[in-house]
């Protein structure tokens, strides 16, 4: 028996035709949505466009926040009375002078013949004034009660310093000649005493009390050779400091009056 040969099955030589197809379908329905997506309202566009416009040109249109309470015109200009009308207490800064240099510069027309007779010195620069009176003007040799020309004299400086806030130091100080009383065993308690004293007379002229304090330095700062006669007699001193302010109170203090004889400046010194 004659044996069947086998059929060839027909190859399908455009399959590729199927695959194309469906690309196609598939890029035809992306462009139709991409169109979709891109495609604009034009009037929704013209109103919106319009309405950005109108509120970045008019500012009347802008945005605003809601008052609370009452609500008051605000303005960029300055109001005329801070300008042109400053207030009292910025004037009477303005016009007040400085302190020291009013106390030197009434010390000196107050004192010009005590000055120029060397018995009284004022000298000090921008943090203190010095008022340096000689012992002879104020105390008899070995005491510290004052005498009668020291009240005149002490009355005339309070009236200067009193008008002021700053702090008064007031210094006493001994030549090296020894002194051994039942009063004054040393030199430090006659100058301590002498200084003590010109602060019960300044308080009494009306020099507030909290502004005054005393120290007595005896013999050991001298301000010339205690060899001399004359030496002597310029040791013999009251030195009252007028301080800026109560730190440089302390910080005088501190220093004495030869501390501050290295600090001396120029612009308020005179003798």
């Amino acid at each position: 028996m004659p044996r069947r040969r086998a059929v060839e099955e027909h190859e399908n030589h455009e399959r590729w035709l199927v695959s194309y197809a469906d690309f196609i379908t598939l890029l035809f329905a992306f462009f139709v949505v991409m169109y979709a997506i891109s495609s604009v309202n034009e009037g929704k566009y013209k109103i919106l466009s319009e309405s950005l416009v109108g509120v970045f040109s008019q500012p009347d249109r802008s945005v605003k926040p809601i008052p609370i309470g009452e609500e008051r015109p605000r303005t960029t200009e300055p109001s005329v009375s801070q300008v042109d009308e400053p207030a009292a207490d910025s004037l009477l800064e303005q016009n007040a002078g400085d302190p020291l240099q009013d106390i030197a510069q009434s010390m000196r027309e107050a004192f010009g013949e005590l000055i120029a007779n060397q018995q009284l010195t004022v000298r000090g620069n921008e943090l203190w004034v010095e008022i340096e009176l000689n012992s002879s003007l104020l105390f008899s040799s070995g005491d510290a009660v004052p005498s009668d020309e020291a009240f005149a004299l002490i009355e005339k400086v309070a009236r200067i310093l009193a008008p002021y806030d700053n702090p008064v130091h007031v210094e006493g100080f001994t030549d090296n000649q020894p002194i051994a009383t039942a009063k004054y065993p040393t030199n430090w308690e006659l100058s301590a005493a002498r200084a003590s004293s010109i602060v019960r007379m300044l308080a009494a002229d009306g020099v507030a009390a909290g502004r005054l304090a005393a120290v007595g330095y005896g013999e050991f700062q001298p301000a010339a050779d205690n060899a001399t006669a004359e030496g002597r007699a310029r040791n013999r001193r009251v030195v009252l400091v007028v301080s800026r302010n109560l730190d440089v109170r302390r910080s005088v203090a501190g220093m004495g009056a030869n501390g501050r004889s290295g600090m001396q400046t120029a612009p308020t010194a005179a003798r």
